[in-house]
């Protein structure tokens, strides 16, 4: 489980009574994108006629974009997390990360489960070493309005997160 037991109300939107803006929200969105794209390989190397995950992907992006209803690209999360049930290890992972990037429309909280997936997804391709390299990489590429509330979110869910923020 990687969604906190109480509801952060930085993760929930204006309109639904918490704090977080319709611009960080796909703010959310485009980062858990981002680290789901960069372990995408691991899993196409297993399953290269599968393009569930890929599809989830596009469909977080397309929804920042208002080109997809978040019902759409909460759908397609479903669909690429179907695509990792028979599978494990990394390409596992994978899958599951470019599923919690697509349901990140329906809840933002769900922006830390597809890094926290993404860097379980390189610990079992390539070790801890490239696990802790894969953390740095997405907080590397966080944006500057999302920065602290994303680190701060890895902080409080680490542990619950297979610890996988110690980087």
């Amino acid at each position: 489980m990687i969604l906190p037991k109480v509801r952060d109300p930085r993760f929930i939107t204006i309109r639904r009574g918490g704090t977080l803006t319709d611009d960080d929200h796909h703010l959310l969105a485009l980062w858990a994108a981002d680290c789901a794209d960069h372990v995408l390989g691991l899993f196409e190397q297993q399953r290269p006629d599968d393009p569930r995950p890929r599809e989830a992907i596009a469909h977080a992006r397309a929804w920042t974009r208002g080109e997809v209803k978040m019902m759409e690209s909460r759908a397609a999360g479903g669909h690429a997390m179907g695509a990792a049930r028979d599978l494990r290890g990394a390409a596992r992972n994978a899958a599951y990360a470019a599923g919690q990037a697509a349901v990140v429309a329906h809840v933002a909280a769900h922006e830390l489960g597809a890094a926290a997936y993404a860097i379980k997804a390189v610990r079992d391709a390539r070790g801890d070493a490239a696990a802790r390299s894969e953390c740095r990489w997405q907080r590397d590429r966080l944006p500057a309005a999302i920065r602290a509330l994303v680190l701060d979110d890895q902080r409080l869910r680490n542990e619950i997160c297979w610890s996988v923020f110690d980087c």
